[in-house]
């Protein structure tokens, strides 16, 4: 059988089993294809069942050469390997030779986290003498209390908000639901923008039970997010590399260094495996000191 036909069935897997969103499964699908092209490229003629561990790591030193970061590398061969999982489970394979192929190791470089009091003086800077300030900051106080995605905050709708319960229901990425809590803060944040704000713009149709408008009535954007993020940085004067997804980062950082079970904070990330929070978990230096010196039988 030939590949086109095994990768039709795997995006209808991706698709109906998975539930992964349609980058994801494009990301997927593309990641089939590198192979298919270095297949093409060096004349080799095997269908996915008779593909070996030798070819694949051939593949692997071709990507290389290519210049591919050891990143990119590591997300094709994890790819693949969820592609002959694929036909391994539905039986169209006997063997997996995918088994023992080895991704690059990657080093993972912690992104900048904002502490407290930077995100109050960004609070700070914004001019709540003006509608879309007030919005602004309810947003801010959103994302850092509960460690929301951007396209998790601009999707929030008012219905998913349990003010009395004090949780949030986030949908998350492949439709997958979680429950986060919401701090006191960010719940007063939200109210005053709806009691303010929200109540005087008229939404655009199907955006009615959507939280944050702008002033059209229409859903913000991902890119808007992103460069009121950038602004209020800049105006607090904070020369941090900061996005939208830094306050998720801070939200993880605060709960670990606080003493929170990471099981706890994998939940409310809505992470899949436990070694993708490890990523969140940057703990500085004086964390672990006070750690050693607290529980080692030797500090």
């Amino acid at each position: 059988m030939n590949w086109q036909i095994y990768i039709k069935g795997f995006k209808a897997y991706l698709q109906l089993e998975r539930s992964l969103s349609s980058n994801s499964i494009e990301a997927y699908q593309h990641d089939i294809e590198k192979l298919c092209q270095f297949l093409e490229l060096k004349n080799i003629t095997s269908t996915p069942e008779e593909i070996d561990l030798s070819t694949l790591r051939e593949f692997l030193r071709w990507i290389t050469e290519l210049g591919m970061m050891p990143t990119s590398q590591a997300r094709i061969i994890s790819g693949i390997k969820a592609f002959y999982k694929y036909l391994m489970m539905e039986d169209l394979i006997k063997k997996n030779p995918s088994e023992l192929l080895e991704a690059p190791k990657t080093a993972r470089k912690l992104p900048d986290i904002l502490h407290v009091d930077e995100i109050d003086k960004m609070i700070s800077v914004i001019d709540l003498s003006k509608p879309e300030g007030v919005r602004n900051k309810a947003i801010l106080e959103t994302m850092f209390s509960c460690g929301l995605r951007v396209s998790e905050t601009v999707n929030l709708k008012i219905s998913d908000i349990s003010f009395v319960d004090q949780f949030v229901r986030v949908i998350g990425k492949g439709n997958k639901e979680r429950l986060v809590p919401i701090g006191r803060v960010a719940i007063k944040a939200i109210h005053f923008y709806t009691d303010n704000v929200r109540n005087h713009i008229e939404p655009k149709v199907g955006s009615n039970d959507i939280l944050f408008l702008n002033r059209r009535g229409a859903k913000l954007t991902r890119v808007m997010i992103f460069l009121l993020v950038k602004k209020f940085a800049m105006e607090a004067g904070i020369k941090k590399k900061i996005s939208p997804h830094t306050f998720r980062h801070s939200f993880a950082t605060s709960l670990v260094e606080a003493g929170a079970d990471l099981r706890a904070v994998q939940q409310m990330l809505g992470h899949e495996s436990i070694t993708t929070t490890e990523i969140y978990t940057h703990i500085d230096r004086e964390f672990l000191r006070d750690v050693i010196t607290q529980f080692h039988p030797r500090s």
